[in-house]
């Protein structure tokens, strides 16, 4: 376990462990949750399919593509919880590939419209 203050900035880093340097990370999605099996229930969404959904959430500069560093502040996520898990899914891809998940960047899905 981490422990952290209530408005405390929380720093991570997510690194890929690879001899390949023409791969870089993308962070898709990150959640906390109050609960490790359930990230849907009480969830905080802080990136969702490459999009910032949480105002404190801030990027930081790595000299490697396969590092990513970034911090949020811990008041969003744990202000009705003693416990919470984040939870992360990253994308692997090569480097400067265009059709690439990570060049897409932040995609925002359409609502679909709902039938009578």
């Amino acid at each position: 376990p981490y422990y952290v203050n209530i408005n405390q900035d929380l720093f991570l880093e997510a690194s890929l462990h690879s001899p390949d340097p023409s791969l870089e990370l993308f962070l898709h999605t990150c959640v906390a949750s109050p609960s490790r099996h359930n990230p849907t229930t009480g969830v905080h969404t802080i990136i969702k399919d490459g999009c910032v959904k949480d105002p404190t959430y801030a990027t930081f500069y790595s000299p490697r593509r396969h590092t990513l560093r970034f911090k949020f502040n811990a008041f969003q996520s744990i202000r009705n919880n003693p416990v919470v898990y984040l939870q992360c899914q990253l994308v692997v891809c090569r480097a400067f590939d265009h059709s690439s998940r990570c060049y897409q960047g932040c995609v925002k899905r359409s609502k679909r419209e709902a039938s009578s």
